[in-house]
């Protein structure tokens, strides 16, 4: 049977985590008030004698608590620790009695302090939750009201239009100029135009009025069909707008052609523009809010439903150690009457969700509404684990076939052209697979961990990638690729084939490997490769899309692929150069515009996530901190243009400035690391250069994590050395170091989402909060 304690740690929400029963450290309490039990049983004068022929007949320890191995020694301890006729003192055991009492007590009475100071802080946590999820429920379902009647408007105006188009008059010029709705937007807020009495579309008017009034938009003015009459406008004392956030370049677009052309008019009137989109966008903002606030209800109900069971578990072992039944049952009783355990109010706001979603949001159909509100994860199959250990051993063999082969061939020797033409593509795969198989690792560590990747990620958790997905996508990949290796040396040293022929292998395999990437059929996990590209183009269009913290957290895994980047691009031009014909081979590695490519490519992951901190900077009410984190991916980029140039032109001058910058980035990074990514390094925490909250309890391997990334960070020292290599050695050192980048990328991947993580529970965000799409808007009468 599991331990309970064990469960619970299993079961809890990592972020409230704080706020559950410690019930490890109350099961302490409960081992300590044991203690001073067995303590306060001292064997008196009568029980000696009996006490020490016991010992000498076989060591029976107290029949109340059983045998123990060290009964014997107590005992023999006790024989010949006083002499056999001597009895002890009445005054002296009386002493030790009330001393180990008065001590048992004590214990008692620190426990039900401490007990009591647990149900405090679960209770309040319990009504402060509850609380904000009833207050945010209230403000969802005015939300969705306004959502509605404005929907309604809107359909139902379009239908008067449509009639109006249809009629063989047209209608009176007054009427087109009073309406303020138009067939691709509806303009809430501003002047509603001139009204003729008795037109039909004052009761649109009037019911656009009553809407807003009904929904918390007031107007100025107790007459105001007076005031219509007599001015023919209408002004509002606040006014509904719309917050649909940028995240999209359209959007950004959308929203700076609105405040440059129509400010102007809007904000003379206090008005902002409704449209069909808008609307759309808004249902889909209230529904994905309703999602996560029934979320956080479940999570709610865990959490009271864990720390009944904690209580009731650790006041029975309390009960049984010290036989205090009355405190136990009086404070049972009183964890009843809590407000965490009373309260339905929690129950009632999910089955109010619950219906509102099947309502408005799924047709009225309950198994389409649990599909969003209740999402099952697929089942873990064994045949993911069997097709990783397949894929893994194919793996295994077909190397072992390759290295033999190459051996025999001389392919590596340095007249061979094989280094140049083939190895950047096969070099591609085997770095990508290097990192989703250490993805596949952080993935597995996370989850040991209680890391919440998903949640930190905004990941659906029934579609994201599992750590055995990882493994089967990086030993598949493997697999096929060294089997293509094997086959184009087959073909190779054959000679059926020219060499022309045989070097479109590689070419052909990449070109398999694109199209998979972009099928778009739900195969080959699809919404993984729509995830991937959908954060790819994230990032290459920053900062014009909304940063979220997997597109940044993307953008650092691209600045440690950059060699992977310069195989592509000299992949890309071989193959163009071998399929037009129309240049020589050398032209992909000496001609100026390749050396221009090399800069390009070396500078523009670092580009991306310049920008996306400048991005962080602005929509974050101008934190330093991102301008800051800029400055160290400019750093970063001037370093990588000084050892590219070096690399041409090999000069002292340009030696010293290569060892200047390197070093200045790489103290750079360095910092940012330890200090800003992992939160470590804090000099005043209680654990030496950590910090105060440590996920991993054996404190060694964050001290030999901080050694390792630093001796990483110094592999720059490789390109000034100017090693004497050939050819092939020149690639193999290429590639290990390239390798260990990506090695040293997935160890600092662990501890960047702890210590995110740390932070998420340091202000108790288990669920997301979805911005809201109406707010209200109060302008100057």
């Amino acid at each position: 049977m599991v331990k309970f304690s064990r469960e619970l740690e299993a079961q809890l929400i990592p972020e409230w985590k704080d706020k559950f029963v410690n019930y490890r450290q109350l099961k302490k309490h409960v081992k300590k008030i044991k203690l001073a039990h067995l303590r306060s049983s001292v064997p008196s004068s009568d029980d000696h004698q009996h006490n020490a022929a016991s010992a000498a007949g076989g060591g029976c320890s107290n029949d109340s608590y059983g045998f123990s191995l060290f009964d014997p020694i107590r005992s023999l301890f006790s024989i010949h620790g006083r002499r056999r006729d001597d009895p002890i003192p009445a005054d002296e055991e009386n002493l030790f009695e009330m001393i180990f009492v008065q001590s048992r007590e004590d214990e008692v009475r620190e426990f039900l302090e401490k007990l009591e100071v647990e149900l405090e802080k679960v209770n309040n946590f319990y009504i402060n939750t509850e609380r904000e999820f009833c207050e945010r429920g209230e403000i969802l379902s005015k939300q969705l009201q306004i959502l509605l009647d404005l929907k309604q408007l809107y359909h139902d105006h379009h239908r008067l239009r449509r009639r109006q188009c249809h009629s063989p008059t047209s209608p009176p010029a007054s009427l087109s100029n009073s309406t303020s709705f138009s067939e691709t937007e509806t303009e809430i807020g501003s002047p509603l135009g001139d009204v003729a009495p008795g037109r039909e579309t004052g009761v649109t008017e009037e019911a656009i009025i009553a809407t807003l009034e009904r929904n918390g938009v007031s107007f100025l003015g107790l007459g105001a069909k007076a005031k219509m009459k007599k001015t023919g406008r209408l002004r509002a004392a606040a006014t509904l707008r719309i917050d649909i956030p940028a995240t999209t370049p359209a959007r950004s677009i959308s929203m700076v052609w609105e405040e440059m052309v129509k400010s102007s008019s809007s904000r003379k009137e206090g008005g902002d523009y409704v449209n069909k989109k808008k609307l759309q966008r808004a249902e889909k903002m209230i529904r994905e809010a309703f999602v996560h606030l029934y979320k956080g209800v479940g999570h709610l109900n865990t959490y009271s439903s864990l720390n009944i069971e904690a209580f009731r578990k650790i006041l029975k072992k309390f009960e049984k150690v010290s036989n205090q039944r009355h405190e136990a049952g009086s404070f049972s009783r009183k964890v009843k009457r809590s407000h965490f355990v009373s309260s339905d109010k929690v129950l009632k706001l999910g089955d109010e969700v619950e219906s509102i979603f099947t309502k408005h949001f799924a047709s009225n159909d309950r198994k389409k509404a649990m599909k969003f509100l209740r999402p099952q994860q697929p089942k873990e199959s064994h045949i993911i684990t069997f097709l990783v250990g397949l894929f893994t051993g194919s793996f295994v063999t077909l190397f072992t076939v390759y290295a033999i082969l190459a051996h025999l061939c001389g392919i590596f020797s340095s007249e061979s052209d094989y280094m140049e033409t083939v190895y950047p593509i096969f070099s591609v795969f085997a770095l990508i697979s290097l990192h989703i198989f250490l993805y596949g690792c952080n993935i597995l560590a996370w989850r040991g961990c209680r890391v919440n990747h998903n949640f930190i990620f905004e990941f659906s958790p029934n579609t994201a990638l599992k750590y055995r997905d990882a493994f089967l996508i990086s030993a598949s990949l493997m697999t096929a690729v060294v089997a293509a290796l094997v086959a184009h040396l087959l073909l190779r040293s054959a000679g059926v084939y020219s060499q022309q022929h045989v070097d479109t292998i590689p070419g052909a395999l990449l070109l398999v490997f694109t199209v998979l990437l972009l099928l778009p059929f739900n195969v080959f996990y699809r919404s993984t490769r729509y995830c991937f590209l959908r954060v790819i183009r994230n990032i290459i269009f920053s900062p014009l899309y909304k940063v979220l913290m997997v597109d940044f957290f993307m953008a650092d895994q691209l600045t440690s692929q950059i060699p992977l980047l310069r195989h592509m691009e000299l992949a890309t031009c071989y193959f163009m150069v071998s399929g037009f014909k129309g240049q020589p081979y050398e032209t992909c590695t000496r001609s100026q515009q390749y050396k221009l490519m090399a800069y390009i490519i070396s500078f523009l992951p670092y580009y991306w996530r310049a920008m996306q901190c400048l991005r962080r900077y602005m929509e974050e009410g101008y934190d330093m901190n991102q301008l800051a984190n800029a400055g160290k991916y400019i750093s970063a980029m001037v370093a990588a243009a000084a050892r590219l140039k070096y690399a041409v032109e090999g000069t002292p001058m340009w030696l010293g400035i290569v060892i200047l910058t390197s070093t200045g980035a790489t103290l750079y990074q360095l910092f940012w690391d330890m200090v800003k990514d992992w939160g470590l390094l804090d000099l005043g925490s209680s654990n030496r250069f950590l910090r105060d909250e440590l996920i991993l309890k054996n404190k060694s391997y964050y001290y030999v994590s901080m050694c390792l990334n630093f001796v990483l960070r110094l592999a720059w020292i490789e390109s000034v050395m100017r090693l004497s290599l050939n050819q092939v050695e020149h690639r193999l050192i290429d590639f290990l170091l390239a390798s260990l980048e990506i090695i040293r990328r997935g160890h600092w991947n662990f501890y960047r989402l702890e210590n995110e993580q740390l932070n998420n529970a340091d202000k108790f965000r288990a669920v997301k909060c979805v911005p809201l799409p109406f707010s209200e808007m109060v302008s100057e009468g």
